[in-house]
């Protein structure tokens, strides 16, 4: 099998409506395991309201490709001396360029910085796109927090502290899905999967102790 997900369409030229679009796996011999949306439902991450820091680096250790929506900047034939000669200017002068952008009838802002060989455009928001945090009642300005507290939450962040690298972050979902798809290409015709049983968390009781959350968090880790 490749693991690339493809889009079957129809080849009269005309404009194929998202209702007709069907989505599948090409296998090595051509044929597609063909998805619907049962399938895709079957994989798709657990909605959650809350946000899981597993650990903590430096931001410097971040390169720039990994920042939100980064494109490799490719020049035209006719252009690559251009794109050399902007490519060195940057790296001598260690500046970045703002530039406007159109993709999918909309514009955009972001800025063009050189990577190893190459210039890559990352976008970035306009000003009246970002939420002032003023404007947010919910973020706490009035609440002090003592030294032990502070100390404790120093200490869970020292324990998750690690170099960037990401070889060690794998995209779950992806994986799932392919799984579902080899399982499901090896099935005989009329053969249904199992639905998965699915467990709910059960919900924490709130603790009005923060410090003892706090040496919960960290004993954890430690174990």
């Amino acid at each position: 099998m490749c693991n690339t997900i493809c889009a079957c369409l129809q080849k009269d030229g005309k404009e194929v409506s998202w209702d007709d679009i069907a989505k599948g796996y090409k296998k090595e011999n051509g044929d597609y395991v063909v998805l619907d949306k049962d399938d895709f439902a079957k994989v798709q991450p657990e909605k959650s309201s809350t946000l899981d820091i597993f650990e903590f680096i430096k931001e410097e250790e971040i390169p720039s490709k990994y920042l939100e929506k980064p494109y490799i900047c490719e020049p035209a034939k006719e252009a690559k001396k251009v794109y050399a000669l902007l490519r060195e200017a940057m790296k001598k002068s260690g500046k970045v360029g703002l530039c406007k952008f159109v993709m999918r009838t909309a514009q955009h802002m972001g800025i063009l910085k050189v990577e190893d060989d190459a210039i890559l455009l990352i976008q970035i928001r306009f000003n009246d796109e970002l939420r002032d945090p003023k404007e947010v009642e919910l973020i706490p300005r009035d609440i002090t927090i003592n030294k032990k507290e502070l100390d404790l939450a120093m200490s869970i962040i020292n324990s998750l502290t690690d170099k960037f690298d990401p070889k060690k972050y794998k995209d779950t979902y992806k994986e799932d899905l392919i799984k579902m798809i080899k399982k499901k290409a090896a099935e005989k015709p009329g053969a249904k999967a199992p639905e998965p049983k699915t467990r709910r968390k059960k919900a924490s009781e709130p603790k009005d102790d923060l410090l003892e959350q706090l040496r919960a968090s960290l004993a954890t880790i430690k174990n």
